[in-house]
């Protein structure tokens, strides 16, 4: 039988997902075949599946721990949300419909089945199974109908390892707080505890761990310090990004959009010694000193560019414009940067038109199909190859088209102003692409190292493997997979 075991929160962003990324590779450097599993995940950092499928991204990452590629069903259900009150609902990788927040809650027990189906399904082709929770169980406000946590847990009898996060400080209180709030039924699902993320002497901390141990009857896991190459794994979601990465003298600077969707695609620019990149967060003015000024991409376009302007920084754009900055529009970014963006159909809203930036010769139209493919591109200026992945509604067309950014199969993909100073593509991902990347930054005046992202991102999960390893109970965890309930 497939063992398995799941590693719940007892908070929100705890680390979990990077936990189990390094228990990943842990177990499959032991020679075990090793699958990821979030039941459900809520974020618009998604991944493209060979299949031409969504899932999100933090689960690619924990297949690329595990050396295998993505599959729907390491992620049967992914929330992209689109408004304060609303998500796109993506079921087994394809699109199923967008739901309120209190929608979505008399959606969930029909999801349920998608979800087991999932696991039974990687089940049958692993020897482990390292499953993710989402939030906190803690929420047993949310406990009827759950899917994501002891719902989850209880109907595919999974045991739980409990995550806190002593960086924010109340861990104690987090995890006997959390056995305190759970039935019965849930706490017994618990068969220990870990400490994510401390800094300084551990030691400090052993009466906190032998309390936590005492109050709840759970055996600890170990204290595990804080991972310093966090920042060389990708970001899953938008709390996650760092403010600034890289110590270079060429700046990239990046608004960051309410909605803003794969931004993965600032990880490999971060890794280059001569860039330096600053996320730019509402009420802050754009750099007019920036060297390229990166629109990313938005769940939401139109409403981005609402927001973009509230900001002033169409404003801060053309300044920077004036003093020899170029610009990159990326999926949204680059539909933003257009003519006009209409939506006949109401896809994104109310039914209308409203006026791009007008820093490009195209317009666009949002249609119902999406595109969800993984893009093989050269780029046309300097005939680099490199592997993307498309995520979008709408088409896009117009003068400046002919002037592609990318070739796709000899078709253009993605637009250049005359002066070459504007861009606008809908391809992510391909920054990831040694070769395109030092091409592109280099033709702007950057310097480029000689490293690759993908060996980087590699050797991180390496590293994260040798940490868990000195610092968590890797042997007692597989047990507790093993184990059962």
């Amino acid at each position: 039988m497939t063992a398995s075991v799941m590693i719940q929160g007892a908070g929100s962003n705890v680390g979990k997902s990077m936990l189990v990324a390094g228990f990943c590779r842990v177990f499959a450097r032991r020679g075990l075949t090793v699958r990821p599993f979030k039941p459900q995940n809520m974020s618009n950092n998604a991944a493209v599946t060979p299949d031409g499928a969504e899932i999100g991204r933090a689960q690619a990452m924990q297949a690329m721990a595990c050396g295998v590629p993505p599959s729907v069903h390491m992620n049967p259900i992914l929330l992209k949300p689109e408004s304060e009150t609303g998500a796109q609902v993506i079921v087994q990788g394809k699109r199923l419909t967008t739901a309120r927040a209190r929608d979505y809650a008399a959606l969930k027990p029909r999801l349920m089945g998608a979800v087991l189906d999932s696991f039974r399904q990687l089940q049958a082709e692993a020897d482990l199974l390292v499953v993710e929770g989402a939030g906190s169980p803690a929420e047993v406000n949310l406990r009827a109908g759950d899917i994501a946590n002891m719902g989850f847990a209880q109907a595919a009898r999974v045991p739980v390892v409990l995550a806190g996060d002593i960086d924010r400080g109340g861990v104690i209180a987090q995890m006997v707080g959390t056995q305190a709030v759970l039935e019965p039924a849930d706490a017994a699902l618990i068969r220990g505890f870990v400490i994510n993320k401390f800094r300084g002497d551990p030691r400090l901390f052993d009466d906190g761990y032998a309390l936590i141990a005492q109050r709840t009857g759970w055996p600890g896991l170990g204290v595990i310090p804080w991972f310093p190459l966090a920042h060389r794994l990708p970001a899953e979601d938008a709390a996650d990004l760092r403010r600034k990465g890289g110590a270079g003298g060429f700046l990239i600077a990046v608004p960051q959009l309410n909605r803003i969707a794969n931004f993965d695609d600032l990880d490999p620019l971060m890794t280059e010694p001569g860039v330096r990149v600053e996320i730019v967060p509402p009420g802050q003015p754009l750099p007019v000193e920036a060297d390229l000024i990166l629109i990313p991409g938005s769940k939401s376009t139109i409403a981005d560019l609402a927001h973009f302007r509230a900001q002033g920084w169409d404003v801060d754009l053309a300044a920077a414009l004036r003093r020899g900055a170029r610009v990159l529009g990326l999926c949204g970014g680059y539909q933003m940067l257009g003519q006009t963006i209409r939506d006949p159909e109401g896809i994104e809203g109310a039914p209308g038109s409203v006026p791009g930036l007008g820093l490009l010769a195209v317009d666009t139209v949002m249609t119902p199909e999406k595109r969800v493919t993984l893009t093989q591109a050269v780029h046309a200026a300097s005939g680099e190859a490199a592997q993307g992945y498309e995520i979008h509604i709408g088409r896009t067309e117009g003068a400046d088209r002919e002037r592609p950014l990318f070739l796709v199969e000899n078709a253009p993909e993605g637009a250049v102003r005359a002066d070459g100073r504007v861009m606008g593509s809908y391809l992510h991902g391909l920054f990831g692409a040694d070769g395109f990347r030092r091409a592109f930054l280099g033709a702007l005046g950057a310097e480029t190292g000689s490293g690759s992202y993908a060996q980087d991102v590699d050797q991180a999960l390496d590293a994260l493997a040798d940490h868990l390893e000195s610092h968590a109970d890797c042997d007692a965890l597989l047990r507790i997979a093993r184990d059962g309930v």
